[in-house]
């Protein structure tokens, strides 16, 4: 089934989170609602007629590195240049950068649409834009001058070099270096992998943001510094011009996203420039990770859409077997129903979820208030983890309901498995979401959740009226969020980590159900219908889940590894 956009979803999510407020706010006064509507309507005829064509292309038709030179997938050039002349990579960049300065709500809907087309080359993108934040918060106004036109204009494309061979998850491992040349640039030299988009024909330009060690950096993260190592150095009048000192050295071979090249990068003593303070530069990058864990959330929801999708439509269509209502198609089983109607309420609340995230930044960014910015900060895991898992969750589904033809590569079901799973690995593992979420985002002492949860039972109060028995269980369920939250507030950090993902999927689910319910209020019809099956058959979960998070380390740590051998 060709790939079609949730614009009525979009629509939905726009008035339940109140866009005209922030539609009212100097900064983006200039996007009313209606223009909003027409921005995710011109992008989801980019994404439906340019992209989703290439996302079995560039399955079948891998990038391949070739006499040192990365070749892509047919076509992506050309669908690239269409992302980039739509203004589709700067839409978020301050318009001082070259941007269109549109809210972070909507380029994160533009940014699902494009995941659930082709995932594949929408990861080039998003790397961009999560660059062009970066040094517009933290790089020297010489920089930002002469890179951030041409990033946002798509003309010159952006990475993130984090990951070293021994230095995944724990940064601080990393070995690369960094050593001052006279004329106040920097020689890197290192190995860098799992850098996606590390290299394409068809880009004039890559800049890479690398994470490096200088002479006096202490271990740790703590001596880490960020710099911009462009793969040509740029000449007088801004042009590509001399070649760095960085080399693509291999590809990596892939569960998934064949299309989209992962580089094994090399630095030679490569020219490179300081972007914000020395021994300062997680705090720069993680400018970049947060915009991006947002991001690789959507990227998840965006491919459960499109599994979703072509699994309604096979479901519609397969004869097998006689059904309760007579029907032929294998749509009017029940269990097909079950599964197909799980997916939908599941990928519409972390949706929302996401939509919220991304609300809540622009909120933070239109008026300064701490406590947006707290909301925002609460929200990233959980749109990350749970946007990350439904995308995997809701492909394995699309597996099943196509039966023997989801097992085979014919239908396209497995590429959705295969291209979603690494989602909940990078921009941190959604352990590390679950973990940062119940440590980090607790360290106000669970104020921000706190917050949220209160909102969630007003709104549940207020459905009261219209559907009782919906807003009773979802207000029950966030009261049980409530006390798990004062129980984790209690434990040590072990303690914590050990019931963290259990804890975050709860809150996911309470958030979504809740979401559900204000859409049932809102719309009625087939909207109540569906959130009665997220409330009634998802949301019981979070019971067993909160269990879960109470349970503490005990018991795991009572277990050695021989044990678990044996």
């Amino acid at each position: 089934m060709p790939y079609r956009a949730p614009l009525s979803d979009f629509a939905l999510l726009l008035d339940l989170l109140g866009y005209d407020r922030l539609a009212a706010t100097p900064r983006f006064a200039a996007v009313p609602r209606d223009m909003a509507g027409a921005i995710l309507a011109e992008a989801a005829r980019l994404c439906e007629t340019t992209l989703a064509p290439l996302n079995r292309v560039g399955d079948r038709h891998p990038a391949r590195l070739e006499n040192g030179v990365t070749r892509t997938p047919p076509g992506f050039a050309e669908a690239y240049r269409a992302i980039a002349a739509g203004g589709w990579i700067g839409m978020a960049a301050r318009p001082e950068s070259g941007g269109m300065g549109l809210p972070m709500t909507l380029a994160t809907a533009v940014n699902e649409m494009m995941s659930g087309a082709c995932l594949a080359l929408q990861l080039g993108p998003l790397l961009t834009q999560g660059q062009i934040e970066a040094l517009e918060h933290h790089a020297a106004p010489g920089l930002r001058a002469l890179y951030l036109p041409r990033l946002a204009s798509g003309e010159w494309a952006g990475t993130m070099n984090l990951t070293e061979p021994q230095a995944g998850s724990d940064v601080g491992a990393l070995r690369t270096k960094a050593e001052p040349n006279p004329d106040g640039s920097y020689a890197i030299t290192g190995q860098k992998i799992y850098i996606t988009w590390g290299d394409a024909d068809f880009l004039p330009n890559i800049c890479h943001l690398v994470l490096a060690r200088l002479p006096d950096g202490a271990p740790g993260t703590a001596g880490i510094s960020l710099f911009l190592v462009p793969k040509f150095l740029p000449d007088a009048a801004g042009n590509p011009g001399a070649r760095n000192a960085v080399t693509t050295v291999s590809l990596e071979h892939k569960l998934g996203l064949h299309g989209s090249p992962t580089c094994v990068l090399q630095y030679d003593g490569a020219k490179g420039w300081l972007v914000g303070e020395a021994h300062r530069g997680m705090a720069a990058m993680f400018t970049m990770m947060n915009n991006a864990r947002l991001g690789v959330g959507v990227q998840g929801i965006g491919v459960a859409e499109a599994a979703f999708g072509q699994a309604l439509a096979f479901a519609q269509t397969r004869i097998q077997g006689r059904t309760p209502t007579g029907g032929a198609a294998i749509v009017e089983h029940a269990d097909v129903r079950r599964m197909l109607a799980t997916m939908r309420a599941q990928v519409f609340a972390a949706r929302a979820i996401a939509l919220s995230c991304a609300h809540a930044i622009d909120m933070a960014t239109a008026t300064g208030a701490p406590d947006w910015q707290a909301r925002a900060a609460l929200l990233t895991p959980i749109a990350k983890a749970y946007g990350t898992d439904t995308g995997h969750e809701v492909a394995q589904l699309g597996i099943q309901i196509h039966g023997g033809m989801g097992f085979v590569e014919e239908t396209g079901a497995a590429q959705y498995a295969r291209d979603v799973r690494v989602t909940s690995i990078y921009e941190g593992t959604n352990g590390i979401q679950a973990m940062d979420l119940t440590a980090r985002k607790m360290a106000d002492g669970g104020a921000a959740a706190f917050a949220l949860i209160d909102e969630v039972q007003a709104a549940a109060e207020t459905a009261r009226a219209g559907h009782p028995e919906l807003a009773h269980e979802v207000w029950q369920a966030a009261e049980a969020l409530r006390e798990a939250t004062e129980t984790l507030l209690k434990q040590g950090l072990t303690d914590r980590f050990a019931g963290a993902v259990p804890y975050l999927r709860a809150f996911a689910l309470v958030l979504g159900a809740d979401a559900h319910l204000r859409a049932a209020r809102h719309a009625g019809g087939p909207r109540a219908a569906l959130a009665r099956v997220a409330i009634r058959r998802l949301l019981p979960e979070h019971a067993a889940l909160l269990a879960q998070a109470r349970e503490g380390s005990t018991d795991l740590y009572a277990l050695a590894p021989e044990d678990l051998a044996a």
